[in-house]
């Protein structure tokens, strides 16, 4: 089953639980799907779906950001929920240790030696990446590891 399907038929079952908050996030996700579908001119593939969610997922984590100096501890609390909803329909993102090992794998490959060296790594790792991986943390494993 799609992420597409899933959504829709966790939409459905939330509809039948009266599980108002689930019902909302999905809501929300399947209407930025459609509206990215809209853009693009036609269906999605798994990975553009992902890339939807993921950048709905970093809306929030930066609202908690914001939100976590204020004294809005409810809104908080929703944004949270909100998230780690979202995130169940995300592939497992791979911890730092994973990354460093795919990145000295690339860094042997293309043999580099130094941080000038950075774009070409980066050039190789980031489509591995794509998905499984936030761009910054990729982009600082590989700092350290060709500076150290």
């Amino acid at each position: 089953m799609g992420l597409k399907d899933r959504l829709q038929q966790d939409l459905k079952d939330a509809l039948r639980n009266r599980d108002e908050r689930r019902k909302a996030v999905i809501r929300m996700a399947l209407a930025a799907i459609q509206l990215a579908e809209a853009d693009h001119g036609g269906e999605l593939d798994e990975s553009s779906l992902i890339a939807v969610l993921q950048k709905e997922v970093k809306r929030r984590q930066e609202t908690i950001e914001e939100l976590r100096g204020t004294s809005r501890a409810d809104r908080l609390a929703d944004e949270e929920a909100e998230l780690a909803i979202l995130e169940s329909y995300l592939p497992r993102m791979l911890s730092r240790e994973e990354i460093a090992a795919e990145a000295r794998a690339v860094i042997a490959q293309v043999g580099a030696t130094s941080p000038r060296d950075m774009g070409a790594v980066m050039q190789v790792l980031m489509p591995r990446m794509k998905g499984r991986a936030d761009g910054r943390l990729v982009n600082e494993v590989v700092r350290e590891l060709l500076t150290g």
